[in-house]
């Protein structure tokens, strides 16, 4: 029976768990201890509430970082690669914020904490005095629900197109996290620190993906330079057995897999969770992503029955030991016979 080989908790993870853990409980130990030391009148629980808000709003912004930032430089690459459990605990920081506001703001009157939190506050016509909450409410929402389709069963049943699509609404919840937080401290006087702390986060990471995008696009135009022919790669020797080297072309990373003597050549984007099927490797004759073990046959860009993921593919040969590849994307899933290799070592065309 086909089966994707799924990456299960290893040594890399826990080590990324435990760092990250650290770091959340390093910020909340300096706030929480530190603060009332310089400030004895500190407002404690106040001061517990924005801890753990201001440790989400980190957490999120960290989050959005890591996508453009391993397009500028791949040493990143291990962050991306356990983002998932990054996003999980941001749900849980976040969800415990709005725990403590609702125990500290809204749990002493006659009315049920939660209607408290969503009618204290109705003045949605004015700026200054808007429901700041539903935001908050709204963005923690968008995190839970990402949150529980993290795992690869909720991928495998909406299908990657759906499930890409909807944790797309990162970038939402961002917006609401930063509209709620900037309402808030100037709803409740607490300085202009804040609003400036968000906003330099907020452009932050718009400037990061607009950098990495700026990148892209500039070896996007150098790669489409030399497209008016066939693109000189590497040397055959220059591809380890049942790897990869990767190069851009037609505006779309390409994967080019050296494997029994043959080259084969698909796109580098995993349908999975758009993982470098390039930094992944052959296994069981299968070119199989490094993340979550999702795999495709190097010859048409399919997965193995019954699944039905699919990647395009792209022309390949081999010319006295050098590889050349045809820029030209051929739709997902359309076969394109192996360049062969031994025909090259004796002199010819493959």
């Amino acid at each position: 029976m086909a089966a994707y080989r799924s990456v299960q908790w290893n040594r890399q993870k826990l080590i990324y768990d435990a760092i990250m853990l650290a770091g959340i409980a390093l910020y909340l130990v300096i706030l929480l201890e530190i603060t009332p030391l310089f400030d004895p009148n500190t407002d404690l629980k106040n001061l517990e509430i924005r801890a753990w808000g201001s440790a989400a709003f980190i957490l999120m912004t960290l989050i959005l970082s890591i996508g453009p930032l391993c397009r500028l430089d791949r040493r990143f690459l291990p962050l991306l690669y356990n983002r998932r459990h990054l996003g999980v605990v941001t749900c849980a920081v976040a969800g415990y914020h709005g725990w403590l506001v609702l125990g500290w703001y809204h749990a002493f009157g006659n009315v049920e904490p939660i209607v408290s939190l969503f009618l204290s506050n109705t003045r949605w016509e004015s700026f200054f005095a808007f429901p700041f909450e539903w935001l908050g409410v709204g963005a923690w929402l968008i995190m839970l629900l990402m949150a529980a389709t993290s795992h690869d069963f909720w991928l495998a049943n909406l299908t990657a197109p759906i499930w890409k699509a909807l944790h797309m609404s990162v970038y939402l919840a961002y917006a609401l996290i930063v509209g709620h937080v900037v309402l808030g401290a100037l709803q409740t006087n607490t300085g202009v620190a804040p609003v400036i702390a968000v906003s330099a986060a907020a452009f932050w990471v718009v400037g990061l993906h607009l950098l990495a995008g700026w990148k892209d696009r500039r070896l996007d135009r150098e790669a489409a330079a030399a497209e008016s022919g066939w693109i000189d790669v590497c040397a055959v020797d220059e591809i380890p057995n049942n790897r990869a080297t990767m190069v851009t072309a037609s505006g779309e990373r390409v994967a080019i897999f050296r494997y029994d003597g043959k080259l084969s050549a698909v796109s580098n984007t995993c349908q999975h969770q758009n993982g470098p099927l390039g930094e992944g490797r052959i296994i069981d004759g299968l070119v199989t992503c490094p993340w979550h073990g999702f795999q495709y046959d190097p010859a048409n860009g399919q997965s193995p029955p019954p699944f039905t993921e699919r990647v395009p593919t792209f022309r390949v040969r081999v010319s006295r030991g050098r590889v050349l590849l045809d820029p030209t994307p051929l739709p997902a899933g359309t076969r394109v016979e192996p360049a062969r290799i031994d025909a090259d070592q004796t002199g010819g065309d493959a």
